[in-house]
């Protein structure tokens, strides 16, 4: 990091004192500054992967962003075009040797572009219509049965987002589960150990409710008492990578409340996610709370939270025997690169028996990353085929992912069978066989 610095130099910025007694100015100034120019970013960049120009990798965005922010012009529409284009994968916060936080950069970024600029009406309405549905089950079960109906509508669709969100609907709805619910669940051999609550996701618990139940039964087994919070909602995510920063910390403000009652209530040891692009987020309360109120409430819940596979590293797996079953490990980028969480999903598969292999540039994205495979659905489809390829390539009997929005991207038009970590776990751990699990063995 420091030779980088002395070879190519640090970025220079030209923010007025004025401008640097704003506190995000400030954040912004100083991840700014610590960027070299190096260019390495450049190399796990996914978008720049699929469209080879500058402006569309990192480094040309900072470059955008930081030129934006100086001068406190209006996002124009070159500038959203290319923040727009990038997936939030993170790879190249991994790459950088140079601790730049792009993660906050970008996220200030696309708060800015949603305050000064104004998106043609079809942009404004797709965004509408997600931040309205997504979050909320109910009306998103409601828009799968409508989309599943226009399916054969598709193609006269005269926007290829319209086309893409119609296309993603799957082919069947499974039922809700009743652990949705908010509920608690005792540990099996009736003795707790810890007591945890258990993020039950938005769009999850619509399209793979099993994940939560899979999550539920291990958590039990292993001697945790299981809370589903009565409040709790959606991560707030969706918002927040749309630039709405105000609609996402009320979302999160809903679940900090959640889970501190549960903690007031008989404690709390975690807070356990299963989907991690949500994690993500989570562990990101405290920071989206900077200079609010609830700051050291919400950096009490970025501090608890823990992926599911994350907790059971800690509290420890029985081994398995070996199996015949050769899995194939998708890393998802908000568990790879926005959690540092790279290790602890193989190691649990191979330490209850699976053999466990890993797809060549496992570091690139799939292409999901939260709505962008509806909002950007040509880029997002290149980097699919591609993952799909590699996945392909492994010869796997089935592919484990930690993240709902990966397990759906890779499915997509395709045979290969996809399930949750957890889900392959459970089974190991004398669960029931996934459903997406081949006949045999």
């Amino acid at each position: 990091s420091h030779s980088k610095q002395g070879t190519y130099g640090l970025m220079q910025t030209l923010f007025t004192p004025t401008q640097l007694e704003n506190p995000k100015l400030a954040e912004a100034n100083k991840i700014l500054r610590s960027c070299v120019h190096c260019g390495f970013c450049t190399a796990t960049c996914p978008s720049y992967q699929v469209l080879g120009d500058e402006a569309d990798s990192p480094r040309g965005r900072i470059y955008a962003i930081k030129e934006m922010l100086e001068t406190g012009r209006p996002a124009d529409k070159q500038t959203v075009t290319h923040i727009d284009r990038c997936l939030s994968c993170l790879a190249c916060m991994t790459t950088c040797p140079s601790g730049v936080n792009y993660m906050h950069l970008i996220d200030q970024a696309r708060e800015y572009v949603e305050q000064t600029y104004k998106r043609p009406l079809m942009d404004r309405m797709l965004r509408s219509v997600l931040a309205f549905i997504l979050p909320y089950p109910a009306r998103f079960r409601l828009a799968l049965y409508c989309a599943r109906m226009m399916r054969p509508l598709a193609f006269v669709m005269p926007d290829r987002r319209l086309r893409a969100m119609i296309e993603l609907a799957p082919k069947s709805i499974p039922k809700a589960s009743l652990s949705d619910h908010p509920q608690s669940f005792a540990p099996m051999d009736g003795t707790a150990k810890y007591r945890v609550a258990l993020l039950t996701g938005c769009a999850q618990k619509v399209l793979d409710p099993k994940i939560n139940d899979a999550t539920i039964r291990i958590l039990t087994r292993l001697g945790c008492e299981v809370v589903i919070a009565g409040g709790m909602g959606c991560c707030g995510a969706l918002r927040h990578h749309m630039g709405k920063g105000d609609g996402a910390r009320e979302q999160a403000a809903e679940n900090i409340d959640a889970w501190l009652g549960v903690k007031h209530q008989g404690g709390l040891d975690a807070v356990i996610i299963n989907t991690s692009g949500c994690g993500t987020t989570v562990k990101e309360y405290g920071h989206l709370f900077t200079g609010h109120s609830r700051a050291a409430e919400a950096a009490e819940i970025s501090g608890l939270a823990c992926d599911i596979t994350e907790f059971l590293s800690k509290i420890g797996l029985p081994e398995g025997a070996r199996k015949s079953v050769r899995v194939a490990y998708h890393a998802a980028c908000s568990l790879q690169h926005g959690q540092k969480i790279k290790d602890a999903p193989k190691d649990l598969l191979k330490r209850v028996g699976f053999e466990v292999v890993q797809p060549k540039d496992s570091h690139l994205c799939c292409g999901s990353a939260g709505t962008y495979n509806m909002l950007q659905p040509e880029i997002s489809g290149e980097l699919r085929l591609r993952k799909q390829e590699s996945l392909v390539a492994c010869k796997a009997d089935v592919i484990a992912a930690g993240n709902l929005g990966c397990m759906t991207q890779i499915a997509h038009d395709s045979d290969l069978k996809v399930v949750h970590t957890v889900e392959l776990l459970d089974w190991a751990l004398g669960g029931p066989r996934p459903e997406g699990f081949p006949a045999s063995p």
